[in-house]
């Protein structure tokens, strides 16, 4: 279990290992169209806490996709690490567009936790423009590191993660590159990001499917929330079950676009946060226009 709990990403995070996990997520859908909807296959290496719960049902999951959708188009800020055949019409407009690299969306997203995105940007920005290279990111000195990404908040504790991070992987691996984790399946990843101190489940969960575009749906502090409200989970579920309940009861085809857009819901709607002072939490707030409202037991 990890110490300090940072979070994903790309989203506003609580404070984890760097990730108690507080919570994300940061992207991704796959959907063979000729194939019925399912439920996921399990992990092989977990089992699923609230197997009794049936919800939700691939057909609630479709629903709240579509339905989600529908009010707030599909999140642009997610649109890069969308699959290929997701993008089929879109995809001549960008074609020189290069990748992430897995290393580079790690860093992104350990800088994700707790701040904002504007401001865990920022800190990316400044770190790439301070130390152009893993190499040099590893051979600064802790306070240069700091104070180049001191912008987005707990420099001194992210900045020991990344560092850690680095060292462990030139040892390990010989260079600083995960490219190799493009090869590994959902399991081997896990294992393989784990043994890196302050990295936690959720940042794992947000590399899994935005960087290597693979199956998996990280559990937020919104999607949590919203999870919860909707009885996806037992309401004495906590972050990490829900993570092992959603992962197999959610079709994999469904897993990224539904997760942007509960995450993205989540962050822009007053019904379903706690959280106040979002300018753009407007959409929801009018005539019950939330979604949620449609599939929740209670009323807010």
């Amino acid at each position: 279990m990890e110490k300090k709990k940072i979070l994903k990403g790309k989203r506003k995070r609580k404070h984890p290992q760097l990730e108690a996990e507080a919570e994300s997520h940061p992207h991704h859908n796959q959907q063979p169209k000729s194939k019925p909807l399912g439920v996921s296959s399990k992990s092989v290496t977990t089992t699923n806490p609230y197997s009794s719960h049936i919800a939700p049902t691939p057909q609630q999951c479709l629903s709240l996709r579509d339905s989600l959708l529908a009010l707030h188009g599909f999140p642009p800020e997610f649109a890069k690490y969308r699959k290929p055949q997701h993008d089929t019409n879109t995809n001549h407009h960008h074609p020189a567009l290069q990748p992430e690299t897995v290393l580079d969306g790690l860093v992104r997203t350990v800088l994700s936790q707790n701040t904002t995105e504007s401001n865990s940007q920022k800190a990316f920005d400044s770190l790439k423009s301070s130390f152009p290279t893993w190499e040099l990111v590893l051979g600064a000195e802790s306070k240069e590191l700091e104070n180049a990404i001191r912008c987005g908040g707990l420099a001194p504790t992210k900045a020991s993660c990344i560092k850690n991070m680095l060292r462990c992987l030139l040892e390990k691996r010989g260079k600083l590159c995960l490219e190799y984790l493009r090869d590994l399946s959902i399991d081997e990843v896990k294992a393989e990001l784990s043994l890196f101190k302050g990295i936690g489940p959720k940042t794992v969960a947000c590399v899994l499917m935005f960087n290597l575009q693979l199956d998996d749906f990280p559990v937020d502090t919104h999607v949590f929330e919203i999870a919860k409200t909707i009885g996806w989970v037992p309401a004495s579920a906590d972050r990490n079950k829900t993570y092992l309940h959603l992962n197999e009861r959610i079709p994999n085809e469904l897993k990224f676009d539904l997760n942007c857009l509960m995450y993205t819901h989540g962050k822009l709607c007053r019904r379903c946060t706690s959280k106040k002072g979002n300018k753009q939490r407007e959409k929801c707030d009018d005539n019950n226009s939330c979604p949620i409202l449609n599939y929740c037991k209670e009323p807010f």
